[in-house]
């Protein structure tokens, strides 16, 4: 991947279908996210799908889907199947891995074998859906495999699409989302570099606090409209966490190209886009321009 030729990269994508068919969401929270986003039920893409749409923009994306087994019954889209579309697409996808902490130390065990034999980048955690808080003990024989590894670990941060509307919130739980509990990790976990994904409403100065005062704490800005967001994260974005803010949409969800001609209306600051839209998260990936430094 030659970070010079892309106009972006989008650390934030799901993969929602596998190849055999299977979905990652059971079809009420499916539908209660399609309602919540006004997606009109579109057909989730398949993953050479996402890599043709993303080829077409001249973008990069991150892609993962979400490991919550044992919380919600339903399987995900197999992490090996998503490293394989990186290996199938390396111009375009970066694959990111997803393992329910409820595994354990087997987990973990999963966590080593992803980066080592199949080229997975980092990993993603759905505190809602999984259903533990990340600071939880249980998750942290995985988390030190991973900064081990030396991959970032995102975390899913305040309000969440699933299940939202649907009777009882389709059994979501909010309370596992305040960043403050990643904020723990980030202070037992040092080396790990941690990404708090989304706008993290109503907790949006709790995650401006941990990414200020963890140094390698960073946020993304997926999940949202950029005309939505918080007048504070826009000010932190333009100053203090300019090197820290990452370009995330949720496709699909939300398409990169709402959220970036809405991103384009906000006062950011000339020298600063570029950082959201690329730098950042081509030096936090470890990705290098065709000269051999880091972008």
């Amino acid at each position: 991947m030659n970070p010079d030729a892309l106009t972006a990269i989008d650390v934030h994508v799901h993969a929602e279908v596998s190849s055999s068919g299977g979905a990652s969401l059971s079809g009420e929270l499916a539908q209660a996210a399609d309602t919540y986003f006004k997606t009109g039920g579109a057909r989730r893409p398949t993953l050479p799908e996402i890599a043709a749409y993303y080829r077409e923009r001249q973008m990069a994306c991150v892609v993962f889907a979400v490991d919550a087994e044992a919380a919600t019954g339903t399987p995900p889209v197999p992490n090996e199947e998503v490293a394989q579309a990186a290996a199938d697409h390396p111009d375009v996808i970066i694959p990111f891995a997803s393992i329910d902490p409820a595994r354990g130390r087997a987990g973990a065990r999963q966590a080593r074998r992803l980066v080592s034999g199949h080229g997975v980048r980092g990993f993603k955690f759905h505190p809602n859906v999984q259903a533990f808080y990340p600071n939880d003990r249980l998750a942290y024989p995985l988390y030190e495999v991973i900064e081990e590894l030396g991959v970032p670990a995102v975390f899913h941060t305040g309000q969440t699409g699933i299940g939202a509307g649907a009777p009882g919130g389709g059994g979501i739980r909010l309370k596992y989302s305040n960043p403050m509990y990643v904020d723990d990790v980030a202070a037992d976990f040092p080396g790990l570099p941690i990404i708090l994904a989304h706008p993290s409403f109503p907790w949006q100065d709790e995650a401006l606090a941990v990414a200020t005062h963890k140094p390698l704490v960073h946020i993304d800005l997926s999940g949202w409209s950029p005309k939505y967001f918080p007048p504070q994260l826009v000010q932190y974005a333009n100053s203090l966490l300019q090197d820290k803010v990452l370009f995330g949409s949720d496709f699909p969800l939300l398409t990169p190209d709402r959220w970036l001609a809405d991103f384009a209306k906000l006062p950011i600051k000339p020298e600063v886009a570029p950082k959201i839209l690329k730098l950042n998260a081509s030096r936090l990936l470890g990705l290098l321009p065709t000269g051999g430094n880091p972008a």
